[in-house]
């Protein structure tokens, strides 16, 4: 019966085990950020080579994530969760022992593909384990795990790498999975999946496109966009891949396929698909602010890195707090308000952002950063509740796995233009600036005469003021972003009362 969801036993160990384990996997998407240049004087690996330990990681991940679901049902919910956290465990130990880049590379592989379940996985089963009514406090639970993770990532392994060695934001992950491994393997039940094939073409060409197109948004900037010829090739490759599993999947029930590898239904879902575009967008904001704020600060206003991430400290707070309030909330107020009212503040603290100067102290940043923590935390708890409200529980892994895909996909397409536009804006910004000191303006004349230095002087800060108008534009760029996707909100359904629950009955059934 379906009520055999309100009496899962050992609810809070599960969730504890499977939140560690999430947490875990989110961090390792940032912490090994800031101990990159550390890495390459150990590993004795070039400028342009050592961005591979990142890359590899997340094209792994990516090309991985949409497995998840076919692995569940084949292997079993429990047993699929074990694999991924020791295998992912076991890979971080191995990147810590790495003697050389290609070690480091393969291993971070390897850390990928175990890693890619985890998120998915722990989505999927918190919505089980927790009766309908209590469906938004378990995604509030799970959205402060995975957007606090990458607010405090640098942070942590700034810490870690300063204190000990960079090999111990590797090392950090040891005692957390064997937590998570041992708490799952005691607590958790396993789950009988449903007996279906596996649609290797399709896995192949979502697998091409999306392993294509995450290289290309990796390396475009470092190769010079489309003036590359890998960058052609991968942009090609993505776009003829996807064309390839989007008719393989349209025509399913054709001559091409007996059972496709994302399940067509997924997709007929008004309220998943619309979810899809918005946890998008979310991931193009949370991650593509994270990535311009610390070289912002530490570039241009002079923190260092402890300090940095004290600053950025209270956005993770702000979306603890607006996290413990929606999900509550989520229960007595309609969603599409909820996340009206984030998409809102999550603007109005990215135009709050536009007024950073150089010479500001430290509260613009904090006042910021704790509203669109709370904005970003009334967006992601209600979206994630009712992307799900209507879908049968049969299909939440597979939901949750392409979820999660598109949420990564979005932080990437996010990341690389911001960096793209930061780079060219920065340069278009010098000339302009630059175009305006002439040695016809006398006191400028006198200051370059007086000084020999003074002229390199006053090209550094040329930069320096380029750079943050620069920094700006793209702050503005994703509050024009969030303003558009609004009237998405109108496509999104309020669930009937029990509507989607009504599949509870089948969930029930496979919880031994």
């Amino acid at each position: 019966m379906a009520a055999d969801q309100h009496e899962t036993p050992h609810r809070g160990m599960i969730t504890l085990s499977i939140m560690l384990a999430t947490v875990m996997q989110v961090l390792d998407t940032t912490i090994a950020n800031v101990a990159l240049p550390n890495m390459q004087g150990s590993l004795g690996a070039a400028q342009d080579t050592i961005t591979w330990v990142l890359t590899s990681y997340i094209v792994a991940a990516a090309i991985a994530t949409p497995a998840t679901g076919w692995l569940a049902d084949r292997f079993g919910r429990k047993r699929l969760f074990l694999i991924a956290v020791a295998g992912f465990t076991t890979a971080s130990v191995l990147c810590g022992l790495a003697g050389s880049l290609t070690q480091m590379v393969a291993f971070r592989l390897v850390q990928g593909v175990f890693g890619a379940a985890l998120v998915p996985l722990s989505q999927s089963v918190l919505l089980d384990i927790n009766p309908k009514e209590r469906h938004g406090q378990a995604m509030a639970l799970w959205g402060a795990g995975i957007m606090v993770g990458p607010i405090a990532g640098p942070t942590l392994g700034g810490w870690l790498t300063d204190s000990f060695s960079w090999r111990w934001v590797f090392y950090i992950n040891l005692p957390v999975g064997i937590l998570a491994f041992f708490g799952m393997l005691v607590f958790l039940h396993e789950t009988k999946g449903r007996t279906r094939g596996f649609d290797l073409f399709g896995f192949a060409m979502l697998g091409l496109a999306v392993g294509a197109f995450q290289m290309m948004l990796d390396r475009g900037e470092q190769l010079d966009w489309f003036g590359s010829t890998e960058i052609l090739v991968e942009t090609a490759l993505a776009l003829c891949a996807f064309w390839v599993f989007a008719v393989h999947i349209a025509t399913a029930h054709g001559n091409t396929a007996r059972e496709p590898f994302i399940d067509p239904h997924l997709l007929r879902d008004r309220n998943f698909v619309t979810g899809l575009i918005l946890i998008f967008v979310i991931g193009v904001i949370l991650l593509a602010t994270m990535a311009l704020l610390p070289p912002m600060l530490q570039n241009l206003l002079g923190y260092p890195t402890v300090t940095t991430g004290l600053v950025l400290a209270p956005r993770g707070i702000g979306t603890m707090i607006s996290m413990l309030v929606v999900g509550r909330l989520v229960r007595a107020v309609d969603a599409r308000l909820l996340i009206l009212a984030g998409i809102l503040l999550t603007s109005w603290s990215l135009w709050y952002m536009t007024g950073f100067t150089i010479v500001m102290d430290r509260t613009p940043i904090i006042v910021s950063g704790i509203v669109q923590g709370l904005g970003l935390g009334l967006v992601f708890v209600p979206l994630s509740t009712i992307a799900f409200a209507t879908l049968e529980p049969r299909f939440r892994t597979d939901a949750a796995s392409l979820f999660s895909l598109v949420r990564n996909l979005g932080s990437s397409v996010g990341i690389s233009v911001v960096m793209t536009l930061l780079s060219q804006n920065t340069q278009i910004n010098h000339a302009n600036l630059a175009a305006h000191l002439t040695p016809f303006k006398s006191v400028l004349t006198e200051q370059l005469e007086a000084t020999p230095q003074a002229l390199g002087m006053l090209n550094a800060e040329v930069t320096r003021q380029a750079a943050m108008i620069a920094y700006i534009d793209d702050f503005k760029l994703m509050m024009y972003v969030a303003l558009l996707v609004i009237p998405m909100l109108l496509l999104l359904r309020r669930p009937k009362p029990g509507g989607a629950a009504s599949g509870a009955s089948h969930e029930s059934a496979v919880m031994e």
